[in-house]
Formats: C-alpha cells, structure tokens, sequence
C-alpha cells in the first residue's frame, strides 16, 4: 500500500472498520508514516462524526507524567465522549462488543457553563464546575496490543469506548481534589490505589489543560458537558465476569461488571 492512497477519510474508514468489527488492526502509522498531529485530530473529529452519536463532553489521556514521558509529549491528549459511550450504572457491558477493554478510575466534572481557552488557569476552570463525581472509563484501543504512537492514538480518539459515573454529586468547592483518594478493586480483590494529585498534580490543572488545548482548534468546552479528567491508576485488563469496582474517599463508590 502507497503513502498516496492514505487520506484522512481513509482513516476514518479503518478504524471504523476496527471497531465495528471488534478486530484490532496494526498502527495506522505503520501504512502512513506521515501521518502528524494535527491531520490525526482532522482523523479523530470525522471518526466521531461518522459515529453519529451526540457529543457530551471530553476526556484526557495520558495525564501522568511517565505516560507522556513514554510516549514524547509534555502534555495530555483529548478526545470526545458521546452519549452511547455512557453506560448506565449496574448494566453489564457486553464483551461481545468491545475488543480489549481495560479499565481506569477516574474524577469527573460536569460543567455548569461553557470554558474556553486560551489563558484558562486552574481557578478559572474550576468556577466553570457544576459539580464532581467519581467515574470509572473503559479504553478500547482499535490497535493490536495497544500498541501505538501519539498521532495513532488521538485518530482512534484516545482509546475511548464506555464509562460509567458514580451517583455521588459533590460541589467542587467542597473537597480537596487533590488528596481525594481512590481504591481500585477486581472482584473485590484490591488492584491499584492513587489520589487526585495523579492527574496532572490536580485534576483542576487536567481541565484547564483540555480548555486550552481545544482553544488551538478553535473549540471549547460546553456548558453540561463531562469531562473525564484521566485515570488516576494505570488501567487494568477487564475481562468477562469482572467486576471492577473504585472506592472514592468522599465521591462515593462506582462499579462496572
């Protein structure tokens, strides 16, 4: 296959293909080394549109510090959540529809007006915050073995596939993100344990950082949306008949099976 016959439409067309199909396929970088950052988001936005699911909010990737440094970037990475990508608390999710889903705790936050960049501090971002909850996100990487490079990832938005948001609302003001603490257990069996501080230094620092980032682009993010702020823990394999439950210090607690 030439470098020619490789478009973002293309693109579009592969992954599509992928997940549909439940089949992984190798890095699209491998077939179309040029492939950069900016056309890959072009690739992640067409990808979302051929989905036809309504946008409601945004998440960040590679939020720590040792994922960036892996992967050679000194920021995280963005994709979008759509309202079939939300699951219903206590409704298993199906195996049959995913590939190899993994699982992450994450800090959530609903927007209660629009945030857009640039210049949003951390301050700023955080007034424009109806309220936070716990949430638990199932990445799905449409590569064999996630095994991927930067503008692979962001085509295949970020890995996205479900998640699911815990039942507890908290005001932001009343908490402390940044010590909130979370245990991740697997079928009641202790897996992982982090604290807000995971994310960026401060899950504030995560969403101010989407708001900028999507400012580049020309975007923002919009009043009632969810932002998923990034995982906390590294994410664990998520196999038929797991359990995954996430244990939040004051954001309650939020299980998927």
């Amino acid at each position: 296959m030439t470098v020619s016959t490789w478009t973002v439409e293309r693109a579009v067309e592969e992954l599509r293909a992928a997940e549909t199909g439940r089949t992984a396929r190798r890095p699209i970088t491998d077939d179309w080394p040029e492939l950069d950052l900016a056309t890959a988001y072009q690739v992640q936005t067409a990808l979302v549109a051929a989905r036809g699911a309504r946008v409601i909010g945004v998440k960040l990737g590679l939020t720590s510090r040792a994922k960036q440094q892996r992967m050679g970037i000194d920021a995280p990475l963005t994709g979008w959540l759509t309202e079939d990508m939300a699951v219903e608390a206590g409704i298993p999710i199906p195996a049959g529809e995913l590939i190899h889903p993994r699982v992450e705790p994450e800090i959530v936050f609903t927007l209660g007006t629009r945030l857009a960049g640039p210049g949003v501090t951390p301050a700023t971002a955080m007034a424009a915050v109806r309220t936070v909850s716990a949430g638990l996100e199932v990445i799905d990487s449409r590569y064999r073995d996630f095994r991927f490079t930067l503008p692979d990832v962001v085509a295949d938005n970020a890995s996205s596939a479900r998640f699911v948001l815990g039942d507890v609302t908290r005001e932001p003001g009343t908490l402390d993100l940044g010590l909130e603490a979370c245990v991740l257990r697997v079928d009641g069996e202790f897996a992982d344990t982090a604290t807000g501080a995971a994310v960026q230094g401060h899950p504030a620092n995560a969403l101010a950082l989407a708001a900028n980032a999507l400012a580049e682009r020309g975007l923002a993010l919009e009043e009632g949306w969810h932002v998923l702020t990034g995982g906390l823990t590294d994410a664990i394999p998520f196999r038929p008949g797991h359990t995954v439950t996430a244990e939040f210090t004051h954001l309650g607690t939020v299980t998927l099976r």
